[in-house]
């Protein structure tokens, strides 16, 4: 079984998230949206589009969407079957969040490495 295939998203919290998001756009023309963050369509070498996006988002600091890690950053990893890949992390002892989200983004489960760091594992939908 594959595990990780990729990184599907960085997300990391500020001290002034607005402030932060406008000078992400300003400077480093990122198309930071009004939901904190920016979807980066994956494309070719000649600019085409193909199937896939990495998310990035600039949390306000005060924000639980990292618990029950301290730390200020997640990473996403893109992953082939999370079901599996969770049930494989459980029997290796790892502490895993007991909760699976489905929606229409496809499929998120959460583990947590051994320094407290939550990490977000990502299934993305058929096409993606």
């Amino acid at each position: 079984m594959k595990r990780v295939t990729g990184i599907g998203g960085i997300f990391f919290k500020a001290k002034d998230a607005p402030a932060l998001q406008a000078w992400y756009k300003r400077h480093l023309g990122i198309d930071v949206q009004a939901w904190g963050g920016a979807a980066f369509d994956w494309t070719d070498a000649e600019g085409k589009p193909v199937a896939g996006t990495t998310a990035w988002l600039i949390d306000p600091q005060e924000s639980s969407h990292f618990a029950p890690s301290s730390a200020p950053f997640m990473v996403n990893y893109r992953v082939e079957d999370l079901h599996a890949l969770i049930k494989a992390l459980k029997e290796e002892g790892c502490q895993v969040l007991d909760k699976i989200d489905d929606s229409e983004y496809g499929l998120f489960g959460w583990v947590m490495d051994p320094e407290g760091n939550k990490i977000e594992l990502w299934q993305p939908p058929q096409g993606q």
